[in-house]
């Protein structure tokens, strides 16, 4: 087919649609005949899918920091190897709801896990796989909780505290690497949001 793999991201604080996002966006590309796939953070295969469900559930509230932080990297590795890398390198265009800047922002920014660590075992777990261009949606802190569901997880049950932090982490990252990832703004209609999020995506692709 002779299209260069790609791998593109979608972040964002709890409630700001990436998930829709990056689901249109599997739609749009689908569309277009494109090799794609969509994969989840943690999660994606059956292994880290596992991980998933031991992070989120609320019955692991004695996790300590460190051993969230080394699990989410442990999902990720996996990932990475079984599927992510060999999909890149065969030219599909992969797209991932969550990856590493997640990290940095829940358990860096979030948690006070020193960045440099996380950066150092990210290395590790990626095998230097980079996102080509990373969509974070940004949304404000008490709204975005208050689209979550009612039901919520380990993560989303923390304190709005934390959760500004998380923003703050995330928005310090696009401010460092501003080439990569791009600032949308989820304050409108998802149709008008998407728009944007289209925007971006024809120029990568």
């Amino acid at each position: 087919m002779g299209i260069k793999g790609k791998f593109i991201t979608f972040e964002g604080s709890e409630g700001s649609g990436k998930s829709t996002q990056s689901a249109l966006v599997l739609d749009y590309l689908k569309a277009k005949d494109l090799p794609v796939m969509l994969l989840r953070e943690p999660g994606g295969v059956k292994i880290s899918e596992k991980i998933r469900d031991i992070l989120l559930s609320v019955s692991s509230k004695a996790m300590s920091d460190e051993c969230e932080t080394l699990l989410y990297m442990a999902a990720r590795a996996q990932l990475v190897k079984e599927v992510l890398k060999p999909a890149v390198d065969k030219g599909q265009i992969v797209l991932c709801d969550r990856f590493m800047d997640s990290t940095i922002a829940y358990q860096g920014a979030g948690n006070g896990v020193d960045v440099s660590i996380i950066e150092d075992i990210g290395h590790f777990a990626v095998a230097g796989v980079k996102p080509d261009l990373t969509l974070l949606f940004d949304i404000d802190t008490q709204q975005g909780l208050s689209r979550t569901n009612a039901k919520k997880d380990r993560i989303e049950l923390r304190s709005l505290e934390y959760h500004s932090r998380v923003r703050q982490g995330y928005l310090a990252l696009a401010k460092k690497d501003p080439n990569r990832i791009k600032v949308i703004n989820v304050d409108t209609s998802k149709e008008i949001v998407f728009e944007r999020v289209k925007a971006y995506i024809d120029k990568v692709i």
